[in-house]
């Protein structure tokens, strides 16, 4: 997809830095503000359906979406006791709808689909029932199959260009146009400033084009209780690495310091780290992956540590840490 198919790049929000990057790029945006995601909004109509209006309500409005019956009857404590339970549950599971049907007023549909024993709820998707339990389940398990069956729940349009674009940001860091990336990303933050993958993925952007402390003012924007996320902690991590190669020397003094002495693990471990800092995930990995199988017991196995360091900072489905896991493995499992 290119720049001009996609309505979110291009846009970015809060405007542009005057900097032009170290390494050539277009100008960075400049650190968007962090809005924490909101509660849902309770946007959820409970409809009590009928004989009548039970193919309409239920049957046809999940062929859309997913729709949840809750099958009850006004003496059963345990309909009562579920009732306020899986209406709030309902009411913040975005995409799913409930409905209630009174078994005894309105016997024939639950006498139809075999059900014995209430309260009884019946998820159906495309027409059909999908998933159910019965009886009064606590908060936690009502949760669980909402969001399960939330899971059939069909992206609408916007949900569809934002992944897009997502997509799109991610592609261009892969094809190292951070300056483009990073655009994209801050105006997918425009439309919905609590994405953490966005934010995450344009610290990267910063980071990859030496704006180190652009990447820290993004986390710092981010309260602690949000930082717990998979994308934001391999962003801190990132950011850490970041500044420990800043602190060495250049890439050929560090390459010329291991040719020296093949045999300086501190000279191979900098050197890792800074061809981490440059890209070369790969080749990072091959230095410490000498150092562990030369000598584990350096610096208490200090080229392990630093390696799943680099792991975490890259993410578990990187190429990177993929292979490389798998070559630590043939060394420890030998």
């Amino acid at each position: 997809m290119s720049n001009i198919d996609n309505p979110y790049a291009g846009s970015a929000a809060g405007g542009y830095s005057t900097n032009a990057s170290s390494q050539g790029q277009a100008s960075m945006p400049a650190a968007p503000t962090y809005q924490p995601p909101g509660p849902v909004a309770d946007d959820t109509v409970v409809k009590d359906v009928t004989n009548e209006s039970f193919m309409s309500d239920v049957i046809e409005a999940s062929r859309s979406n997913p729709v949840v019956v809750d099958f009850w009857a006004p003496w059963c404590g345990p309909c009562k006791q579920l009732g306020p339970i899986i209406e709030k549950v309902a009411a913040e599971t975005k995409g799913v709808a409930l409905c209630k049907m009174d078994i005894e007023q309105y016997p024939e549909i639950s006498n139809q689909m075999g059900i014995q024993s209430i309260p009884a709820v019946v998820a159906f998707v495309d027409g059909r029932p999908a998933d159910a339990f019965m009886g009064a389940k606590p908060e936690g398990e009502v949760r669980r199959f909402f969001e399960k069956i939330a899971g059939k729940v069909k992206p609408d349009a916007e949900a569809q260009d934002m992944a897009a674009a997502m997509e799109q940001a991610n592609q261009l860091m892969v094809d190292g146009d951070h300056g483009t990336a990073a655009e994209v990303f801050s105006a997918i933050l425009a439309r919905e400033p609590g994405n953490i993958d966005a934010f995450a993925g344009m610290g990267q952007c910063y980071i990859a084009v030496g704006e180190i402390d652009m990447a820290q003012m993004l986390v710092d924007k981010i309260p602690e209780e949000h930082r717990d996320k998979g994308p934001l902690i391999a962003l801190i991590k990132s950011i850490e690495l970041a500044r420990q190669a800043s602190d060495l020397g250049g890439l050929a003094e560090l390459a010329a310091a291991v040719e020296a002495n093949p045999n300086d693990h501190q000279a191979r471990l900098d050197y890792a780290v800074a061809l981490n800092a440059e890209g070369e995930r790969e080749a990072a990995t091959e230095q410490l992956i000498t150092i562990v199988r030369a000598d584990r017991t350096w610096q208490d196995d200090g080229a392990r540590t630093q390696l799943l360091e680099f792991f975490e900072a890259w993410g578990n489905m990187d190429p990177a840490t993929v292979s490389g896991r798998r070559a630590l493995s043939s060394i420890l499992f030998s």
